[in-house]
């Protein structure tokens, strides 16, 4: 088995605002470099042998906060692109479109000129199915985005994304994958260097 890190990039500037990112590159706040850095220390616990990561900036940015200098960049670990609704304010989207908003977290809407969820769930989940494969470590740090966790999550351990709070900036949430990539038993969820977080923005 393979235990398979996963940790949600720390705050970004959008994060802050409450705007959807989608797949817009976006850096760290402050607040963001902060969380990201108090993670460090666990994840140094853990001492993974290989580190993969989106390549957008705010992950980027992440990985090399918790001590990672050199991670394997892979496009396919990006976030959910959102089409029209990039750098929408949610508070916005749930005035004018409630419906449309709760079936996107639901993964039965697209946004307009945005990715199906089944399509992204297969993207994001390919690369963890690859990296399992090839064996080689016993922990595997993937650093992403909370859409990606939660894409995983509904792959490997058929949560459907409804049934899942939007996953804490900086946090941290681990799986256990077998060589096969036929079973899979959740180790942890949604943890935070400090106190937890369960009001994260999407």
């Amino acid at each position: 088995m393979m235990r398979v890190l996963l940790v949600r990039h720390g705050q970004s500037e959008w994060n802050a605002t409450r705007q959807l990112q989608g797949q817009a590159d976006i850096a760290l706040s402050a607040q963001g470099r902060t969380e990201a850095r108090a993670l460090r220390d666990t994840i140094a616990a853990f001492a993974p042998e290989r580190a993969v990561s989106s390549d957008l900036i705010r992950v980027r940015e992440t990985a090399a906060l918790i001590g990672v200098a050199d991670p394997k960049l892979d496009p396919d670990l990006r976030e959910i692109s959102v089409g029209d609704w990039t750098g929408r304010a949610i508070s916005r989207l749930i005035e004018t479109e409630k419906d449309n908003y709760l079936g996107w977290r639901a993964g039965t809407y697209r946004p307009p000129g945005g990715e199906a969820w089944a399509d992204f769930v297969r993207r994001t989940s390919g690369v963890i199915e690859r990296e399992v494969r090839a064996g080689g470590c016993t922990n595997l740090l993937v650093v992403c985005h909370g859409g990606v966790i939660r894409a995983i999550l509904q792959q490997f351990l058929k949560l459907n994304p409804e049934n899942i709070i939007p996953v804490a900036p900086a946090s941290l949430t681990a799986l256990r994958i077998d060589a096969a990539v036929s079973t899979a038993r959740l180790e942890l969820f949604n943890y935070r260097a400090g106190l937890p977080n369960v009001d994260a923005p999407d």
